[in-house]
């Protein structure tokens, strides 16, 4: 496991490396290109959900995500993301997705969760829905509105289509850089911490680990570095000797 993505008390880790060159207009036509991404992933994530009850019942009974479902299930969070960067959930890059559950070392945008070793019987009954909750909340003003808390809720690919806060920034981005040919570096680093809150939240949701998702904004294309997490919180940080 990535060391930064330990620091910053996630199990998952969420990159995406801005490409310097963007083209002008791409953007504006990449809702067509990704269509066969999107087909794609309607069928993966059918399969995830499905596979996310069979963890359910085998981590209630024997306190162990399955391997081989664990895998696909990150692979299909990979791909999301991969989609997602270079569609509206980020516009970071113009090089094409790949079309595959493995990482790719190259791409600009990478996922990994961690494999848990162990899981709490006790709370794959509640963490999905009662803990999970005021994580839906954010989530849904980031991904837009009940549309993205459902999603959320549920896991689903939905939050790359770009509703919400990160809709509207990526789009604020897109209109500069169709007319200055550069993307906002703030704005991007925002959009990555909002991105990078999301999908801690749907490992949760989905069982994936039982770290409880901070509630703290890492914004950046990189997780923080050890010395550096917790500097973008939400949340102020408690005093010296409270626990």
């Amino acid at each position: 496991m990535n060391e930064h993505a330990a620091s910053s008390g996630s199990s998952l880790r969420v990159e995406g490396e801005l490409e310097d060159h963007l083209s002008r207009w791409l953007w504006l036509v990449k809702w067509v290109l990704v269509i066969p991404h999107a087909i794609a992933l309607v069928f993966l994530w059918i399969a995830f959900v499905v596979l996310t009850v069979v963890a359910f019942f085998a981590i209630l009974f024997t306190g162990r995500y399955p391997r081989a479902i664990f895998d696909f299930n990150v692979g299909v969070l990979r791909w999301t993301w991969r989609v997602g960067f270079y569609s509206y959930s980020a516009l970071g890059t113009d090089r094409y997705p790949p079309f595959t559950l493995a990482d790719v070392p190259d791409y600009p945008a990478r996922l990994e969760v961690e494999y848990p070793q162990a899981l709490s019987r006790g709370l794959v009954l509640v963490k999905w829905w009662l803990l999970a909750l005021p994580h839906y909340l954010i989530v849904a003003v980031f991904v837009g509105g009940a549309w993205g808390g459902l999603n959320a809720a549920n896991n689903h690919a939905g939050w790359s289509s770009g509703g919400g806060l990160i809709g509207l920034l990526v789009c604020i981005a897109g209109i500069v850089l169709l007319f200055t040919g550069r993307y906002p570096r703030s704005i991007y680093d925002f959009i990555m911490g909002m991105n990078r809150w999301a999908f801690r939240v749907a490992a949760y949701a989905t069982l994936m680990t039982d770290a409880y998702p901070p509630f703290r904004l890492d914004m950046g294309g990189q997780e923080p570095a050890p010395d550096t997490a917790g500097t973008d919180a939400i949340t102020p940080t408690p005093a010296a000797g409270v626990s």
